[in-house]
């Protein structure tokens, strides 16, 4: 793990700028500054040799930012200062200007960016009070012109560090809608794939059971059979259709999705399969939103497989009813409800309902109660504002 300093060249600091890039285009900064102050007014050749460590000592710091900064400040400002002091030079003092600049921009401690701006600062102020009697100096305008690299630095970092965070927040975001389409996926999955094969194997072990003795009635379960069998793979096949949709909405594929139409159709499959029930419609259906429309189906195939695996023996009744702004839901099984001996397991019937329930923003209880189970939800009619 590298120290701080070295840190300061990573892409939380730059953005997304290359790094080498800054580099090489500091270090020609700080070598043009170098040789402009020597070769604009040139000073006596220790003066010369005082900015020109300075520009080295920057340089390096560049390249091998293993000092913190407030050190490189002092051993890049003092050498500054002291060839400046005669009043020759003075333009040496850009590589404040760029120390201020940089170590803004660079530096991810607020404290020593701070500390860098004020010695950064301070050094126009040193150089005047050096400065031989009658020499003119415009410390001010070097005040100002260090003080709006900083803050510029600072701004740049800022928004770097923001054009960063939000990538995160993105990604993050990608990665939520990700989980949730495979959860979308998965509870798709159950409600067809396992809704399908319990029928199916329900069918096939009354067959069975009478094939030696009845052979009529092996004949029959198989139909039924093979009848839940091809009204899983159709349902599968309305599922696939609408996931390949590119992201359409329910029933914008060629394929329409599975809605409040088709609730009638799952209580006559499930009254087919033996399960004593009895469906009742109020209002208008043909105005809810086919997302919500597609979770109350949902939510009802799940309710009757359930029905039908735990309470065979029970009355269930199915209630649909539209009352203004909302859509009610009510499976009611009614007489003896038998939880198999594996039903510690997840429930993720349940879970998956549930999921539905909260996805289109609607509410779900189910749960036994005196006379039996009992599924009810509530639907906003238009989905999730």
């Amino acid at each position: 793990m590298g120290r701080p300093a070295e840190r300061m060249f990573d892409n939380e600091g730059l953005g997304l700028v290359e790094p080498r890039f800054v580099r090489g285009a500091a270090t020609v900064a700080v070598l043009g500054v170098a040789l402009l102050a020597a070769i604009s007014d040139p000073g006596p050749p220790g003066d010369v040799a005082l900015a020109a460590a300075a520009a080295a000592v920057f340089v390096g710091w560049v390249w091998w930012p293993v000092l913190p900064t407030p050190v490189l400040a002092v051993l890049v400002l003092g050498p500054v200062v002291l060839a400046a002091r005669s009043g020759q030079l003075e333009q040496a003092l850009f590589l404040a200007s760029l120390l201020a600049l940089l170590v803004a921009w660079l530096e991810p401690s607020t404290p020593r960016a701070a500390v860098v701006g004020v010695l950064a600062l301070l050094s126009p102020a040193a150089v005047w009070l050096l400065l031989p009697p009658r020499e003119s100096f415009g410390v001010w305008s070097w005040v100002l012109g260090i003080t709006f690299p900083w803050l510029l630095g600072r701004l740049v970092r800022r928004q770097l560090e923001l054009i960063t965070r939000l990538e995160a927040v993105r990604g993050d975001l990608a990665a939520q809608v990700v989980t949730e389409e495979r959860r979308r996926i998965a509870r798709d999955v159950h409600d067809l794939v396992g809704h399908g094969l319990a029928a199916v194997l329900l069918q096939i072990t009354s067959a069975r059971h009478v094939l030696r003795r009845d052979l009529g009635a092996a004949d029959e379960a198989l139909a039924a059979a093979e009848t839940a069998g091809r009204r899983s793979m159709a349902e599968l096949r309305t599922t696939m259709a609408l996931l390949r949709s590119d992201g359409d909405a329910p029933g914008s594929a060629g394929t329409p999705s599975p809605g409040l139409g088709g609730l009638a159709g799952l209580v006559d499959a499930a009254r087919a399969d033996g399960l004593r029930v009895t469906f009742r419609a109020d209002g208008d259906l043909t105005h809810v939103d086919d997302g919500v429309a597609l979770a109350v189906h949902r939510i009802l195939q799940e309710s009757l497989a359930n029905a039908h695996r735990h309470a065979p023996r029970a009355a269930t009744t199915v209630a649909v009813a539209v009352d203004g702004d909302a859509i009610t839901l009510a499976v009611t099984s009614t007489g003896p409800v038998h939880p198999r001996a594996d039903d510690d397991r997840p429930r993720y019937g349940l879970v998956g309902m549930r999921e539905r329930a909260e996805v289109v923003g609607g509410e779900l209880q189910a749960g036994p109660d005196p006379q039996g189970w009992h599924v009810r939800g509530r639907f906003p009619v238009t989905g999730p504002s």
